[in-house]
């Protein structure tokens, strides 16, 4: 476990640098092409990378080896990369020992920018050089949790793509219902800091403090709402919701049934028309696009009406995530419809209700299976046409244990990372689980900031006629 301190403004001097030097090996250099998404070049089909002596990375793996120098290293944690000039030379193959460098060149004290100068040599050929300016951390941050991760390799790097959809958006206003661990207070501090949102911490004002001054972490900036326990925090978090004092919620360290019953309750919670239901915005790397899974969380057997909500929901989060006709797969354990599996009809009733303008704004298809239902290959094994089949967008699972034990399995055995988000109430709810690491919190701010600036645009919208 390692880990990683920051050196802030203040502290960089002109000169100071850091370096790393590795060989590469065939997994990291899949990484680098992957997560650059530079594979043209290598004639890439059906999903598989080329043998290893063809198999090479261009300038843009090679700028993610210096921007880790800057995020990790120098200055480290806290560092916005503002942008880079670089040129690149040749490319770099399996078995290539990199160097690469970054060194202080100067300060700008007056915007807070510092400029490096950064190079990376094969041996004695330089492969890229070039300077990158970067907005330096003001205070002192450490991350000891930050391991040194397994190399996962991703098709379509989902969160980077959130993450620069809500660059130009300001931060909304967020309720953290009882950030009283570790983990619910810094994934909040942290989108804080990435202007996700601007938190408003619910709960005992001693506990929050307490654990800020054990993290090495600053609240003074941020409002706290005092409540005495779990309870009441939820309860608080969820009126200032109702009243519009926040746009969005995030669940801290209390239990999902005490903030949803708050969501739920029918005199003071956050009801609309609509039936609240939960997705999994996922990251999964073999995968060639994001993917959405629905409900997994919160409806434990839903009805044919419930999952028409459910799937309206979906697809207005799809919508607004940059999928302008999300490709729904409702799934079941089948692609035929049999009588004596209700998913089976539950799914053709929803296509026909599709057909007949009652959900509106995706191209359904269903019965499908899993396989059929992400996999082109699998679809056109089994002969089915579709345009959903084998690339999906959004899986409408038959119930809460089908899609809680799909959700996992793409979380543990297919490296996938996931956002949750609870749509359907009067604001988006961050709903994490104690689980889930920065990357995934950050990742569901992404996804609520996303959802309020929706609505916000469609509350200034004139009424139609």
């Amino acid at each position: 476990m390692s880990a990683y301190r920051n050196v802030t403004f203040d502290e960089l001097q002109p000169g100071a640098a850091a370096s790393a030097h590795r060989a590469l090996t065939q997994t990291e250099i899949e990484a680098l092409v992957l997560v650059s998404g530079d594979i043209e070049p290598f004639h890439v089909e059906d999903g598989e990378l080329p043998p290893d002596e063809e198999l090479a990375v261009d300038a843009v793996g090679v700028e993610a080896v210096i921007s880790g120098l800057l995020e990790r290293k120098l200055p480290g944690p806290g560092t916005r990369i503002v942008s880079q000039q670089f040129q690149f030379d040749g490319r770099i193959r399996v078995g290539d020992e990199l160097s690469a460098s970054v060194t202080v060149l100067r300060k700008e004290p007056e915007t807070g920018l510092v400029i490096f100068d950064c190079e990376a040599h094969v041996g004695e050929r330089r492969v890229l050089w070039g300077t990158a300016v970067v907005e330096a951390p003001r205070r002192r941050l450490s991350y000891s949790d930050i391991a040194t991760p397994e190399i996962i390799l991703r098709r379509s790097d989902v969160f980077a793509r959130l993450l620069r959809q809500c660059e130009p958006l300001e931060p909304v206003s967020c309720a953290v219902a009882h950030p009283c661990d570790r983990d619910s207070l810094l994934g909040a501090l942290e989108a804080a800091r990435r202007r996700l949102i601007s938190p408003v911490l619910v709960g005992p004002p001693a506990r929050i403090r307490a654990v800020a001054e054990a993290n090495g972490a600053d609240i003074s900036a941020f409002r706290v709402v005092a409540t005495e326990h779990s309870h009441a925090s939820a309860a608080a978090a969820v009126a200032l919701a109702r009243s519009g004092e926040v746009e969005t919620l995030m669940k801290g360290s209390l239990h999902t049934d005490e903030i949803l019953g708050e969501i739920v309750a029918s005199q003071t919670g956050l009801r609309t028309e609509r039936r609240v239901s939960h997705v999994f915005v996922m990251d999964v790397p073999a995968y060639d696009r994001m993917l959405l899974v629905t409900d997994a969380a919160i409806n434990i057997e839903p009805t044919l009406a419930e999952k028409a909500d459910i799937l309206r929901n979906a697809i207005e989060l799809a919508h607004v995530l940059g999928i302008p006709m999300p490709k729904v797969a409702i799934l079941s354990a089948v692609e035929t419809v049999n009588p004596s599996i209700r998913s089976t009809l539950d799914a053709a009733a929803l296509c026909k209700m599709a057909d007949r303008g009652q959900i509106t704004g995706g191209i359904l298809d269903g019965p499908l299976a899993f396989d059929n239902a992400v996999s082109e290959h699998a679809a056109r094994t089994k002969s089915i046409k579709s345009p959903v089949a084998g690339r999906a967008d959004i899986l409408l699972v038959p119930n809460i244990e089908s899609g809680n034990m799909l959700a996992k399995q793409l979380l543990y055995f297919a490296g996938a990372d996931s956002a949750g988000v609870v749509l359907g109430a009067r604001v988006p709810v961050v709903l994490t689980s104690r689980a889930d690491n920065v990357r995934m919190r950050i990742g569901s701010s992404a996804v609520a900031k996303l959802m309020a600036h929706a609505k916000r645009a469609a509350a200034a919208r004139p009424p139609l006629g």
